[in-house]
């Protein structure tokens, strides 16, 4: 079945006249099989239609793709969506071709034969939705041609690429501008999930707005649960929580290309379907890498930042941040890519002072220039949420004004908050191990002298002899890793990073030392939050049967070539699994189904629930 919109709705009858939000409203429910619109949709859609420009804030997964893809069954003419990454156009393309709607995209990755067949199909009106990348459209040749073409809406999708003060500046998007000499009069969506009011102003700048009506929604996504647990075992810590997890999507970032490899590698070893993911990998190793990611047959990507962005797989219920990122920006965009079809999920983050520290000497050496200052700004900022004592997603949410006193009563402070002990005898432990080694060893060998090891190193510098050899071998090591930990988050202790990040005193340590002042300490957290269940586990719905219906969706989706979450999302899943409709009316009833997908879907899993309903009657 195709979508068409004059067909089906009955303002597009008279292409003169404006469609109205019920009419948006019954495409909603119709075709995309939803009852009612998100936060901000329905504002966004209706200065859309009325033919203004746009200015749209919203989360990752606070559904702006729907914002474009359905007043384009509305609007008369063609509407251009323009995305930055080819594999983000083609899942969008095929999502939609399921749903019966006229999707297109036109790219790099394609053969000109595949090219001049969808331009023919746009000439005759054969296309709703055209995605492109900004270095096409913004070819002279293809722009005489869009001249040629009635066009209805301009949608500029993560549009904080735009900006030179973004995170993720790219040079084409930041010449879209011309679009306003060729296109005049087309009115502009501009889109985005992370932007503060500088990248605001320049985005609407750079596109030359005119009057844009800005619709910004709450940075807030209760669903991901935000846990950040201290570097202790380091790469068993990933495989331990990923094994938990019993093969969710997940993604895992890192710093470096080699330690994705690394990584990825000692999962695979441990049995998980992992893959690593960098730039350094061939084009098609890392095409074949998404394709299985998308489709469920791979698990785990380890990647680095060049993995992710418009990466349209909403079923991933984890983001583990295996290196601190560089800005809140990022690891809010990157966190956001969790739990996109609103079911619960997890954004984990590892974290250790060595690694701020590099990343601080890092930024140091570069020139001093407006870019950088910017950088070394926000990435002090990214560094206070790590170290934070209250509540996450209160430090998040305040970083980007939208303050907050009420925890959230979802974050690993808010959920296991940090017990205070008197730590002064700790701390004078520490700080006089410190002195007597010569303030000249890192965190690793103060703790061993402090436990009484006698390794190599110890021997040979004669550490084994020192009075504070041994006078805190009844704590592990972990223990003493936080405590150094904290006396350097206290200023007590600093890393100097010239020197492998030897531990040195400052005057803040004396009166601790001579006992002059007592210091309270948090106790260390060494297990963290525990994770005693699933991500997906969570939520009052029948967990057997969400894991038949899941089965089910991937036989179909193979069967018909297709990502399973376009069949149905995991959201969808867990609402059949808790409502168990049996009938077309009563799976009507359950968010994300719509008429299409009931024609096409709903026969099976009405049989499925059914059959499991007669095998578990007390279910």
């Amino acid at each position: 079945m195709v979508y068409n919109g004059a067909a089906q709705v009955a303002a597009v009858a008279d292409e003169n006249s404006d469609a109205s939000l019920n009419d948006a409203l019954e495409v909603l429910q119709d075709v995309f099989g939803y009852k009612t619109f998100r936060y901000g949709q329905a504002e966004i859609i209706r200065q859309v239609l009325a033919g203004g420009d746009t200015q749209v804030l919203l989360p990752t997964g606070g559904g702006k793709s729907l914002c474009y893809q359905l007043p384009a069954l509305l609007l008369p003419g063609l509407t251009l969506v323009i995305s930055p990454l080819v594999a983000l156009m083609d899942d969008q393309v095929a999502a939609l071709r399921v749903l019966g709607i006229k999707a297109a995209a036109i790219h790099s990755g394609m053969q000109p034969v595949e090219v001049l067949a969808t331009l023919k199909g746009i000439q005759e009106g054969e296309v709703k939705l055209l995605y492109l990348a900004p270095e096409r459209v913004l070819q002279t040749h293809f722009l005489e041609r869009l001249q040629g073409l009635r066009i209805s809406l301009i949608a500029i999708d993560e549009a904080h690429c735009i900006s030179q003060w973004g995170h993720d500046f790219r040079p084409d998007y930041g010449q879209l501008g011309v679009l306003r000499q060729w296109l005049p009069g087309v009115p502009i969506l501009a889109l985005t999930a992370t932007a503060d009011a500088v990248t605001r102003t320049d985005i609407l700048e750079r596109l030359q707005l005119t009057q844009p009506h800005l619709v910004q929604g709450s940075f807030d996504r209760p669903n991901i649960r935000y846990l950040v647990q201290e570097k202790f075992r380091k790469k068993p810590q990933v495989v331990e929580y990923v094994r938990k997890q019993q093969g969710a999507s997940g993604i895992i970032y890192c710093g470096s290309r080699k330690r994705t490899e690394e990584i990825a590698e000692k999962l695979l070893r441990e049995g998980v379907k992992a893959a690593a993911y960098h730039a350094g990998l061939s084009h098609e190793l890392r095409k074949n890498t998404l394709y299985r990611f998308l489709r469920d047959d791979l698990h785990v990507v380890v990647a680095t930042v060049a993995f992710g962005m418009g990466i349209d797989k909403p079923n991933v219920r984890y983001v583990m941040h295996y290196d601190l990122p560089r800005s809140v920006e990022a690891y809010y965009q990157e966190t956001g890519r969790a739990g996109r079809d609103g079911a619960p999920a997890e954004a984990i983050m590892f974290y250790e002072p060595n690694d701020a520290a590099w990343i601080r000497r890092m930024l140091n050496e570069q020139e001093e220039t407006p870019q950088v200052m910017v950088e070394r700004q926000k990435f002090h900022a990214m560094s206070l949420f790590a170290e934070a004592q209250t509540c996450r997603r209160l430090v998040l949410l305040n970083y980007f004004n939208e303050f907050r006193e009420k925890p959230c009563m979802n974050c690993d402070l808010c959920l296991s908050p940090p017990k205070q002990y008197d730590g002064t005898e700790d701390a004078q432990k520490a700080l006089s191990c410190v002195y007597r080694t010569g303030q000249q060893f890192g965190v690793q060998h103060v703790v061993d002298v402090l436990r009484g090891s006698k390794n190599q190193k110890v021997k040979e510098y004669n550490h084994d002899t020192i009075s504070t050899w041994g006078i805190g071998k009844d704590k592990s090591p972990e223990h003493w890793v936080s405590v150094l930990r904290q006396l350097i988050h206290r200023g007590l202790l600093v890393q100097d990073i010239r020197f492998h990040s030897a531990l040195r005193l400052t005057e803040e340590a004396r009166p601790i030392l001579r006992g002059t002042v007592s210091l309270t300490l948090a106790e260390p957290r060494l297990q963290g939050v525990r994770i005693d269940e699933q991500v997906e586990a969570r939520g009052q719905h029948d967990k057997a049967l969400f894991r038949r219906l899941r089965a089910l969706r991937k036989r179909i989706a193979e069967e018909n070539e297709l990502a399973p979450y376009m069949v149905f999302s995991d959201a969808t899943l867990q609402e059949m699994a808790l409502l168990l409709p049996t009938s077309n009316s009563e799976m009507l009833a359950v968010s994300g189904v719509g008429k299409i997908k009931l024609a096409r879907y709903g026969a099976s899993f009405i049989a499925e629930i059914s059959t499991y309903l007669l095998e578990n009657p007390l279910s």
